[in-house]
Formats: structure tokens, C-alpha cells, sequence
């Protein structure tokens, strides 16, 4: 689950920013699918001070992968709609070929990791 400062903005950047649909909407508390793999997100809790934003705790300690069958399109998408550049996309050499992988940080303070699919398949060995 994705703690952000403000559920309802955030849920409009993923759907416009990561093309999300939105499963299910609470009010501060949402589901949202990225290519058929779903994720949560919950607004801060004032009352609950160990669930913080990245913002407010100054880092992130988590990094969200995904994968797609473009990721330089996921990436241009999400810089241009306001997500600060990452890791330059790269083709790295793995065991099981070549794996295209690059990132940015969203608005709300959080690493992504935006990768084709190639290590979605098994790979025997």
C-alpha cells in the first residue's frame, strides 16, 4: 500500500500518469490496476504515525517494479506528467537475455522501476 498526502490527487495522477484504472474508491483509501497487476493507496493518517508519506519522512524505503512491453512510453508518459527522472533506461544483461529498465519518482515521493517483461518467463537453470 502506498501511503500519499492526498488519496484523490493521487489516484488522477496514476490514472493519468500510469493509465490505472481505479478497482474501488473509499475515500482515502483506493485500489488501482496498472496492466493487470493491482495496488493499493492510502492517505495519511494523522492518527496512525507510523504510516507516513515519503514526504513527510524525508526518503522512501520501497520501490515499486513494473513491467511493460514499452517501458520508454511509460516513462516519457510519466515524466511528462510531473514524476521527477530515475535511473535512465538502460538494456541490462541477464541470464536470460537482454532486460530494458529505467525509473522516475512520482509526485507523492515514491521510486518506480519501469521494466519490458522479459523476466516474467521462466528461465530454466
Amino acid at each position: 500500500m502506498l501511503i500519499v498526502p492526498d488519496a484523490e490527487a493521487a489516484v488522477a495522477w496514476y490514472k493519468t500518469a500510469l493509465d490505472a484504472t481505479e478497482l474501488w474508491n473509499l475515500g482515502g483509501v483506493a485500489g488501482l490496476e496498472i496492466s493487470g497487476a493491482p495496488f493499493f493507496l492510502h492517505e495519511v493518517n494523522p492518527e496512525n504515525p507510523t504510516e507516513i508519506s515519503p514526504g513527510q519522512a524525508g526518503v522512501t524505503s520501497t520501490r515499486i517494479e513494473v513491467f511493460a512491453d514499452d517501458p520508454d512510453s511509460v516513462i516519457e508518459r510519466a515524466l511528462a506528467a510531473g514524476a521527477t527522472a530515475g535511473a535512465g533506461i538502460e538494456d541490462h544483461r541477464v541470464p536470460w537475455g537482454t532486460h530494458r529498465q529505467g525509473g522516475f519518482t512520482d509526485p507523492f515521493g515514491h521510486k518506480w522501476s519501469v521494466g519490458d517483461k522479459s523476466p516474467l518467463r521462466p528461465f530454466p537453470g
